[in-house]
C-alpha cells in the first residue's frame, strides 16, 4: 500500500510541475508600451502590435497591424505627450493578459494660436502570446471624455 501511495505523490508531483508555464508580468508590457509612446517610439509600437490587433475609441474600430499602426499610432503619437494610466484591474495566465483603468494624456496645440488640453479617460489593453512566445498587444479600446483646456 506504501509503494502505491509513493507512486501516486511523485506522479503527482511530476505532473504538477511538467508544462506549466509562468504567467506574464502584463504591468511590464503596459510600461514597455507607455515608455514606447511617451518616447515617440512608432516602430517599437508596430513591433508589440499582433498582426490581427484591434483598435476601438467610440465608434472607431481599425483593424489589423497596418491599419491599427498607421490610423491609431501615427496619426495620434504626435498630439499627445505623458501618457499615464491608474490601473483598476489586471489578471494573467499563460497566453492572455489584460489591464484596465483610467488614462490621461497632455494634448498638443492644434495650432500656434491654440491652448493645450488634457485627455482622460478608461482603456483596457489586451495581450496575448503568440506561437513564437512574443507577447503582443491584441485589443485596445479608449473611452476618452471630451478634451479639456489644460491650465498652465
Amino acid at each position: 500500500m506504501k509503494s502505491i501511495l509513493y507512486s501516486f505523490v511523485i506522479a503527482l508531483v511530476f505532473v504538477s510541475c511538467s508544462g506549466k508555464e509562468e504567467a506574464v508580468n502584463v504591468q511590464a508590457l503596459n510600461q514597455q508600451f507607455i515608455s514606447a509612446w511617451n518616447n515617440k517610439d512608432a516602430s517599437g509600437l508596430d513591433a508589440m502590435l499582433a498582426d490581427d490587433v484591434h483598435f476601438l475609441q467610440g465608434e472607431v474600430h481599425y483593424r489589423g497591424k497596418a491599419e491599427v499602426a498607421q490610423q491609431w499610432v501615427r496619426e495620434t503619437i504626435g498630439t499627445i505627450t505623458d501618457l499615464k494610466t491608474n490601473v483598476v484591474s489586471s489578471g494573467t495566465d499563460s497566453q492572455l493578459a489584460y489591464e484596465g483603468g483610467t488614462y490621461s494624456v497632455d494634448v498638443l496645440p492644434a495650432g500656434p494660436d491654440q491652448p493645450y488640453g488634457i485627455g482622460e479617460g478608461n482603456y483596457i489593453l489586451l495581450w496575448k502570446k503568440g506561437a513564437d512566445g512574443a507577447w503582443k498587444l491584441s485589443y485596445a479600446q479608449l473611452e476618452g471624455l471630451p478634451v479639456q483646456v489644460k491650465n498652465q
